[in-house]
């Protein structure tokens, strides 16, 4: 355990860590309100300890990497696999170099008890995730080594009960998604507690005699006073029914009647007692008079720091009638922290990074040139923005989705990037501060008293921002890695990242994007410009000496060069050609080569120039092709470029377009050497779901059962024609899990970003080691 986050040190880069509800507690602590002091066990922690669950027999192993999938609306399946997730759980041993820390640090209190409350991140921005109240409970145990590591696995299952299953998969949240850390705080008796609802309309106030959780569990019913907001007066006070109170064992109030009823507590609620009250106490009202005009004076002075719609959870600590006002939990519906603004969107790119905002209210209007270390703020970006996205720090769009433009040149070149964030450019204004969480799709607007000190970490950030992106493999750990069958390639257009990549355990570049690779060259200028305006020899030069450095740095290893696939969204690039309507899809692809076969005939020409200096290493990847027509004609100019004069050369195309599913054996008879399964646009034809609306982002699910099949379909087919069959769009390195099945399936290789790598080695190499565990027990039995 690296170490503890106390609430009073809790940053705003933490919040993955601490989860939401120890992150709100952290900043209004730190704003000086009175809350009971704690700290958070990460989220981190629960995943190293599902790791260690290293059974080959165990369903918990393998979810830090894979989405369990299962039938929530069959109850028994769902009640077994929840009964023998959380069983795995509280039957496994959680070290003891992690809770002697944890032991170490609650002896501090000096207390008995302590309550271990979870605290959820979740690192999705889906956004129909509603209040989990009743979910995820808290936990008492007593402040003891055993008792804590019991209390430990007790909260973490509870992610893994039926309920949370259920919930999970309606709100559309994969488990890796989710962050579970634990807020550990000591329990003191009570007074009294309750909580307080805050709304424009009026304030609520309920009250308890003892600890809160007689309210949680719904075992009385509390004192309700109504406030006016405005001026804090008590428009209307009811008695509750609190026949019962909660204490800590052995240490119960002395108001309170000793009959004790330890026996009705379950586990959770270990080191606590109840008490039932004298029924004078019962006539009473739990809140002194005193106590409420704090309350109201604390709510009044939290309306400055949350806004009029909060609620707390507050306890007055004392063993009689003294005691300390404290808070306990506090939510907000905006999530509205002290001087901290944050927009939601899409995580496209992971990382964090701090910087200034420079924004771009019209995406047509492409700037010469950017600042640097900038978090770019802009509608929309198209691929002829790669240039300039060298220069920035982070990348927010409003439109897009985890497939766009955006998302793919962030996570390429190591930005980090949050796309699909509404209103982001009337939102957030040039020169303001920006947090940018990429894991999370959140943006944190930086002011007031902690500017301070979120500069000095953001420039340690925008530092970190343009090293080699911390993701990535880094060569000295490369020899450590378990040896695999399944190819693993890359993805790639940038020349500036071979350095970085060339030592990274990979087979080869599975997807060398043409048309990003060459917009460095083009000087704004379409192809088709360059050579009308005789500047053909010029352009050849240029092209093949890009080809070449990947060629040459990456031999003998093969590299899959796929030619130009452009749409209609280059609009910046004239061709000062006529050019047809815009539709939704474009001249993409093949079919462009047919109408103006004179830039695809250069192409062929920069391949055919890297060969004769030597590198027999190139292939040549066809996009989006549509016929079998379409694929003959480009054979046909490949061979007139005699390309294929180098025996080693392979014409492979993509398989995107769904009619693939029926020509592939045409294909094959008409030349095509190999398949490459581009997953972005086979998702998008397949469901008619245009994968650049991010709003779309849930129906865009490279994981949908008829994309799915579509995929088992063309590698079955691959594999009976006697072809390799690849994959390199972005649903494996989204989502891992489907690699258990590609593999499964029999694909040849798995080309991912550079950020993906190391990642997609060890699912891949999971997903074989799994295949032979179970050809082994079949030979066994």
């Amino acid at each position: 355990m690296d170490k503890l986050y106390w609430l009073d040190q809790i940053k705003v880069q933490d919040r993955a860590k601490v989860g939401d509800k120890a992150f709100y507690l952290s900043r209004i602590m730190q704003r000086g309100y009175p809350v009971v002091p704690g700290f958070v066990v990460s989220a981190e922690i629960l995943r190293q300890f599902l790791e260690n669950l290293n059974s080959s027999e165990s369903l918990v192993a393998d979810l830090p990497h894979s989405s369990l999938h299962l039938d929530v609306a069959n109850w028994r399946q769902l009640q077994q696999v929840a009964s023998r997730l959380r069983q795995e759980i509280l039957t496994a041993t959680v070290p003891e170099q992690w809770v002697s820390p944890i032991f170490q640090a609650a002896r501090e209190w000096q207390t008995g008890c302590l309550i271990l409350r979870p605290t959820l991140a979740v690192s999705t921005a889906t956004l129909g995730m509603k209040n989990i109240s009743g979910l995820l409970e808290s936990v008492f145990c007593q402040c003891e080594p055993e008792a804590i590591a019991k209390a430990l696995k007790r909260t973490w299952s509870q992610i893994f009960r039926a309920r949370s299953l259920l919930y999970w998969q309606r709100a559309g949240i994969d488990l890796q998604q989710i962050n579970l850390a634990v807020l550990v705080q000591p329990v003191e008796n009570a007074i009294a507690s309750g909580l307080l609802k805050a709304n424009s309309s009026g304030w609520e106030i309920e009250a308890t005699w003892g600890l809160g959780i007689a309210i949680a569990l719904g075992e009385v019913q509390p004192d309700i006073y109504y406030i006016q907001p405005e001026t804090g007066v008590v428009l209307e006070q009811q008695l509750g029914n609190k026949m019962l109170a909660y204490g800590v064992d052995d240490a119960a109030p002395g108001a309170f009647s000793q009959a004790v009823l330890k026996s009705l507590l379950t586990p959770d609620h270990a080191c606590l007692s109840t008490y039932v009250i004298e029924s004078a106490q019962q006539e009473q009202y739990a809140l002194q008079e005193e106590y409420l005009q704090q309350i109201i004076a604390l709510g009044t002075q939290l309306v400055s720091e949350l806004g009029k719609t909060f609620t707390i959870k507050w306890t007055i600590a004392g063993q009689t009638t003294s005691g300390k006002l404290y808070i306990t939990q506090v939510s907000s519906p905006q999530s509205v922290i002290p001087h901290v603004h944050f927009i939601r969107g899409l995580g496209a790119a992971g990382g964090r990074v701090v910087a200034t905002a420079l924004v771009i209210i019209n995406s047509q209007q492409k700037p010469e040139q950017l600042p640097l270390g900038v978090i770019l703020v802009v509608p929309a970006i198209a691929p002829d923005w790669l240039p300039l996205l060298q220069q920035v720090a982070g990348i927010i769009t409003e439109e897009g989705g985890l497939t766009s433009h955006a998302a793919i040149l962030a996570r390429e070149l190591g930005i980090a990037a949050v796309v699909n964030a509404t209103s982001a450019t009337s939102l957030i204004q040039t020169g303001e501060r920006l947090l940018l969480d990429g894991d999370r799709g959140e943006v944190y607007r930086i002011k007031g008293d902690s500017k301070e000190e979120m500069e000095k970490e953001g420039e340690e950030n925008l530092l970190f921002a343009h090293r080699p992106n911390p993701k990535a493999p880094h060569p000295s750990v490369t020899s450590h890695l378990p040896m695999i069958a399944t190819q693993l390639l890359v993805n790639l257009s940038q020349s500036s990242l071979i350095e970085q990549v060339q030592s990274f355990p990979v087979d080869g570049v599975g997807l060398l994007r043409s048309e990003l690779m060459v917009l460095n060259i083009l000087s704004g200028q379409h192809p088709h410009s360059w050579i009308l305006g005789g500047r053909q020899t010029e352009l050849l030069e240029l092209w093949s000496e890009q080809i070449m450095q990947f060629a040459r740095a990456f031999a003998p290893r093969p590299v899959y060069y796929r030619s130009l696939d452009w749409s209609q969204d280059l609009t910046s690039l004239s061709d000062n050609l006529q050019s047809s309507p815009k539709s939704m899809l474009g001249e993409r692809g093949t079919f462009s080569y047919l109408r103006n076969p004179a830039v695809f005939e250069l192409e062929l020409k920069a391949l055919a120039s890297v060969q004769q200096a030597g590198y027999s290493n190139v292939n040549l990847l066809l996009p989006f092709v549509r016929t079998v027509e379409e694929f003959v004609f480009c054979r046909r100019k490949v061979e007139q470029a005699l390309l294929t004069e180098v025996s080693q050369f392979q014409l492979w195309m993509m398989a995107e377009v769904p009619s693939v599913l029926f020509l592939l054996p045409e294909y094959v008879k008409a030349g095509a050497a190999g398949i490459s399964i581009g997953t972005n646009d086979l998702t998008q034809l397949l469901l008619g779901v245009d994968r650049e609306q991010g709003q779309l982002a849930k129906v865009f699910n490279e994981r949908h059962p008829a994309v799915m099949s579509a995929i088992a379909q063309l590698i079955q087919m691959a594999k009976s024609a006697g072809i390799p069959c690849s994959i390199c769009g972005q649903a494996p390195a989204l989502y891992p899990e489907i690699i258990d099945k590609l593999v499964e399936w029999g694909i040849t290789s798995i080309s991912v970003e550079p950020e993906a790598v190391e990642r997609t080695y060890q699912a891949i190499a999971r997903a074989e080691q799994r295949l032979i565990l179970a050809a082994a027990r079949r030979k066994l039995h």
